[in-house]
């Protein structure tokens, strides 16, 4: 996957229209490999860096989409926060992300587009999928589908993600739920319980054989009471594991109702009515086109179909009004030159000038009797050809504009009227549909109950271990006690180090399917890390996948020992070892990539982490994250593919992109 354009159309500080190149020219056609991976976008502090993330992600997941932004706010009330403060109510706010994957073993260009304004029908946007440059229905329709075979939501924050996310990561002892959550979509682990070795009947019987008699009598008591509670602890485990089984039976089966409830058509039947009104509506459309057509038909719109005979009675009707006018002028003339020679004759002209006189007038004679021999047939009066020429000139070429406008939306209406019936054919019946609703909710009922007796159980677990190891801590006071008297130190001290070898033993033992994670996440920190001899190996807890550092000698370092650009190192290389993984080749973009980090940490993220982290990785940073030496740096190994500034204009609060980084 190659991310190859963002646009962006009025949205947040963005106004107008913004366009944001990510990919070189020639990726269609070359290997991404060959290419420079980095695109490094730069601004300051509140210009819009991170709101290019949250569009690549409201693009991509729409509602579903966690933008940084967005908190507890409804998807309509947010779009409308993401709406430029200086756009009309009537102008459009889109986002539209063009990308390329690889369609039938093809690489396909998608565009995805996101459109709204401030009236905000029905509390959402307007979605369009494009694949190779035409309208595909059929993505646009089952878009929330389709994305999850290309970049799953579970999974997006391992290749989007900001320098808020790995503080986060970097300051808390345990992972966040979306880190989790996105392990367990990645290695579908299945977390099982660790056994634990329990000493404590060792310990028991060389009291018995230490203590005095009353001491024996209570140190029995105390065994037996142990003993109980142990047992009680087996039980609730017990209890708590079948619980957990079967809860997580349920959820299984709910996510199965889920999907058939979509895969069968019960989405498309809970929209069944307003999708059986836009068909009547279009119908309603459709005979008003109809009948407009018939009306055309009925008026002058048929004489289109003699248009060619209708031009030469036109031009014959033309020419016989001509010969009428000559007709007329031919009789004037002619008594005009009989008065005019009776003229010369009384003037006494000379006879050469009275002959050339007579012989002008005649010819002008024989040239008006040339013209009045023209064919008359028609017989048509200046009226009848008037209304013949506003016909064709005017009335026809109206009737025919208008009548091929009906035919488009005709043809429209039509392709819109087989898509509606083919998504209604697709629906569930109103039987199967309560069906689908009646499974979907007693399997959310049964999550629900589940989660609560599972609860309750765990509670009960807690409570009992709680009791058991206080009494268990009773039971080594009161041994401490016995041995001290009869000095026999040595038992207790025996017992407490092969305690603590059991612990470590335990930490070091790991579930196979982490083994390569946990391979990936260490060889990801020993390269980023400049003290590359400070951690041996990393595991990751099978329970709470909490990462443990050991050293060189296998002794855990706490981690409160790293130092701040440790711990981000630390994190970036849970997220890039994640991502590794995955297995997928999916682009990578970072919001304020460098935070606290040191400058030589900053050099090794620089010179090892940002070329290698994907294909394609999309830098978002300021002056003072990447600088002019980490920017020459990535320029000297050719590593930059396009380079751009976000340009803030405090005085209008609007962002501009333009081509270049920070000069």
């Amino acid at each position: 996957m190659i991310f190859r354009e963002l646009v962006l159309q009025n949205f947040g500080p963005y106004r107008g229209q913004q366009v944001i190149q990510f990919a070189p020219e020639d990726s269609m056609n070359g290997s991404s490999s060959e290419l420079p991976p980095i695109v490094l976008v730069g601004g300051m502090n509140g210009g819009g860096k991170t709101t290019l993330l949250d569009a690549v992600r409201l693009a991509l997941y729409g509602q579903r989409a966690k933008c940084s932004t967005r908190g507890n706010l409804s998807y309509g009330e947010f779009l409308r926060q993401c709406i430029n403060r200086h756009t009309a109510d009537d102008d459009p706010t889109y986002v539209e992300l063009a990308f390329q994957e690889t369609l039938n073993n093809q690489p396909h260009e998608f565009r995805v587009r996101r459109v709204w304004d401030r009236s905000l029908k029905g509390n959402k946007d307007s979605l369009e999928v494009s694949v190779g440059g035409w309208l595909d229905k059929t993505f646009t329709q089952s878009w929330d589908e389709r994305v999850e075979d290309i970049l799953p939501l579970g999974i997006s924050n391992l290749f989007l993600f900001d320098g808020e996310q790995v503080k986060e990561l970097a300051e808390q002892d345990t992972l966040p739920s979306g880190v989790i959550n996105a392990i367990r979509s990645l290695l579908g682990l299945e977390l099982p319980d660790l056994l634990s070795t329990d000493l404590s009947v060792l310990v028991n019987r060389k009291l018995k054989e230490l203590s005095e008699s009353a001491e024996l009598r209570s140190l029995e008591s105390l065994e037996r009471e142990l003993e109980s509670k142990r047992q009680e602890c087996e039980d609730a485990e017990q209890d708590l594991s079948a619980v957990n089984v079967r809860l997580k039976r349920a959820k299984l089966n709910q996510d199965q109702a889920q999907e058939q409830f979509i895969a069968q058509g019960g989405k498309l039947a809970g929209e069944q009515e307003r999708l059986t009104e836009q068909l009547k509506q279009m119908q309603s459309e459709m005979e008003d086109h109809q009948r407009s057509l018939r009306e055309l038909a009925a008026s002058t719109l048929p004489l289109a179909l003699i248009q060619p005979l209708l031009r030469k009675a036109q031009a014959q009707g033309h020419q016989e009004l001509q010969n009428q006018q000559y007709q007329i002028a031919k009789q004037l003339l002619s008594q005009r030159n009989q008065e005019l020679l009776e003229l010369v004759n009384q003037l006494a002209l000379p006879a050469k000038k009275a002959k050339q006189l007579q012989s002008f007038l005649g010819e002008q004679e024989q040239k008006l009797a040339g013209a009045d021999s023209e064919a008359t047939w028609l017989n048509v009066n200046r009226e009848t050809i008037a209304q013949l020429d506003h016909t064709l000139e005017f009335l026809l070429p109206a009737e025919q504009k208008a009548a091929q406008h009906h035919l488009s939306q005709l043809d429209e209406l039509e392709e819109s009227i087989d898509a509606t019936e083919g998504r209604l054919a697709t629906a569930a019946s109103p039987e199967s549909y309560e069906q689908l609703v009646q499974d979907l909710k007693v399997a959310q009922a049964e999550v629900t109950r589940l989660s609560i007796e599972y609860e309750k159980a765990k509670a009960l677990y807690e409570r009992l271990l709680k009791e058991h190891n206080l009494l268990k801590q009773q039971l080594v006071d009161y041994a401490e006690a016995a041995i001290a008297r009869n000095n026999d130190q040595h038992f207790l001290t025996t017992i407490d180090e092969l305690q603590k070898k059991l612990k470590v033993f335990r930490e070091k033992l790991k579930l196979r399917k982490l083994n390569q994670l946990e391979s990936l996440i260490t060889s990801c920190f020993r390269y980023l890390a400049h003290k590359s001899d400070l951690v041996k190996r990393v595991e990751v807890d099978a329970e709470t996948f909490n990462l443990s550092l050991y050293d060189n000698d296998g002794q855990p370092i706490p981690k409160h020992r790293l130092s701040a650009g440790e711990k981000q190192m630390l994190a970036i290389s849970l997220l890039w070892g994640l991502a590794r993984a995955s297995g997928r080749q999916l682009p990578v973009a970072i919001d304020t990539p460098l935070g606290r980090l040191d400058s030589s940490h900053r050099k090794n993220l620089v010179d090892r982490y940002f070329s290698q982290a994907s294909h394609q990785v999309i830098l978002l940073s300021t002056d003072t994250e990447i600088g002019k030496a980490e920017v020459q740096r990535l320029r000297k190994n050719q590593a930059i593919a396009r380079e751009y500034l976000l340009k803030y204009d405090s005085t209008l609060q609007q962002t501009e992109v333009e081509s270049g980084y920070f000069s």
